[in-house]
């Protein structure tokens, strides 16, 4: 079974983080939200207040697929100043493992220098912190081992191109046809 790991900072943005959650488990993907401080409740950007599953030095990530960074400010900004984190993505980049990030988070990639060259979105106004980066305004984008997401409005197409890469085309299809998605 492919496994993802959604990581939860303050202040990220629900929709971002619990929609991928929950489109992939339907998927019958293995799903564990991570808190990137010391306790398991994590609150975001509006006042949402989630349980993850573990916090985030309880969990072995050599068997996991796919690292996703949910946006939202100040949550983007907390994962970036998570030296742990920082360098679990650069290892997954090294591995040319899985890497996924919507809305503001793709700037954390960016400033770790991993988007060089690669075609991106992100959030109107996060452009500049994608170092090196070939950015549009498309919805979703995949490039390599990079995911992108604009934002908010795209954590469903994000949702489902998360389980066509890590299942196939027809899974994608079927849930979506399942959700009703429009």
């Amino acid at each position: 079974m492919k496994k993802a790991i959604i990581f939860l900072a303050e202040g990220f943005e629900e929709v971002e983080a619990l929609t991928p959650a929950d489109v992939l488990r339907r998927a019958g993907i293995e799903v564990i939200t991570v808190s990137i401080s010391d306790t398991l409740q994590v609150t975001g950007a509006r006042q949402i207040t989630v349980t993850a599953d573990a916090c985030f030095n309880d969990i072995n990530y050599k068997s996991a697929d796919i690292l996703i960074l949910p946006g939202g400010i100040p949550g983007a900004t907390n994962l970036y100043n998570h030296a742990g984190l920082k360098n679990l993505i650069q290892e997954f980049a090294r591995e040319n493992k899985w890497l996924a990030a919507i809305c503001a988070a793709p700037m954390v990639l960016g400033e770790l220098e991993l988007l060089k060259g690669k075609t991106v979105t992100c959030y109107p106004g996060f452009e500049s912190h994608l170092k090196g980066a070939n950015v549009t305004t498309k919805p979703v984008v995949t490039d390599e081992n990079i995911i992108t997401g604009k934002g908010v409005g795209a954590a469903m197409a994000f949702s489902l191109r998360l389980v066509e890469i890590l299942t196939d085309k027809k899974t994608a299809e079927d849930l979506s046809e399942k959700m009703v998605v429009v």
